[in-house]
């Protein structure tokens, strides 16, 4: 145990969540920085995490996420179950559009703090950069799988996440709690979300949630597309089906 009484298991999450987008390869200087835990105990405790493959030694006297962490991780209902079963379709999707697929799901401990969580992605050379990447996260009301996901919680829920100030990404971003409820009733109507530059400029997002499925939290699939070449019309309905015929395959799967 630390001198403050925290325990190992809450030491090494403060350690392991120190590692993000902007820094994946971190110093020992550096995570004592953010961590604030004694020189000593830090030092035992990166000894520890790189022996069972949590930590990886880097270049420059730094460390990485480890292997073993990485194939734990691939143990998740999030990737057996959900990915899995959805990449034939994301594929047909992939195909169909030639543009980026993502895959994500409702991660919300709280509504104030909830956010999409992209768990699978599928893109081409022809497809349009994006900011998303499996593993990463990005706000739910800016995001097209974002909103989606917003549209299927019900009137307490979204109380809670209202209560939080949505920020703005971009000029485009709809950040008044009146314009958003407006457009998730037209998410809910029409059976698809859309966003129009919201989270990266020149980016449209179309996406529908799957519909719930035992054990797994709520789940969406989504496209982003160049303004240019943005036809909603007739990516909506591709989208939905994708959605639809996810949902379906995971629910004969845990028959």
């Amino acid at each position: 145990m630390a001198d403050d009484g925290e325990g190992m298991l809450a030491r090494a999450m403060r350690v392991l969540q120190c590692f993000t987008d902007d820094e994946p390869a971190l110093s020992a200087a550096r995570l004592g920085e953010l961590t604030k835990l004694p020189s000593s105990s830090l030092h035992r405790l990166l000894s520890a995490l790189t022996e069972f493959g949590l930590l990886t030694r880097a270049p420059g006297h730094r460390y990485t996420i480890g292997v073993r962490l990485w194939e734990l991780g691939e143990l998740s209902p999030l990737s057996l179950q959900l990915r899995e079963t959805a990449l034939p379709h994301m594929l047909r999707l992939y195909e169909a559009t030639g543009e980026n697929v993502h895959l994500a799901v409702l991660d919300a401990p709280t509504p104030a703090t909830a956010s999409a969580l992209y768990v699978g992605r599928l893109t081409g050379t022809g497809s349009i950069p994006t900011l998303s990447r499996m593993g990463g996260r990005h706000p739910l009301h800016t995001t097209g799988v974002g909103k989606a996901l917003l549209a299927t919680r019900d009137a307490l829920w979204l109380e809670g996440f209202f209560a939080t100030p949505l920020e703005r990404e971009t000029t485009h971003s709809i950040t008044s709690e009146a314009e958003l409820r407006l457009d998730l009733e037209r998410t809910r109507a029409r059976g698809y979300a859309t966003t129009h530059e919201e989270m990266t400029l020149g980016n449209v997002s179309v996406a529908a949630a799957l519909g719930p499925v035992d054990g797994l939290p709520p789940a969406a699939i989504g496209v982003v597309v160049h303004l240019a070449r943005a036809d909603e019309r007739r990516l909506g309905p591709l989208v939905v089906q994708a959605a639809r015929d996810t949902r379906a395959a995971l629910l004969a799967d845990s028959r």
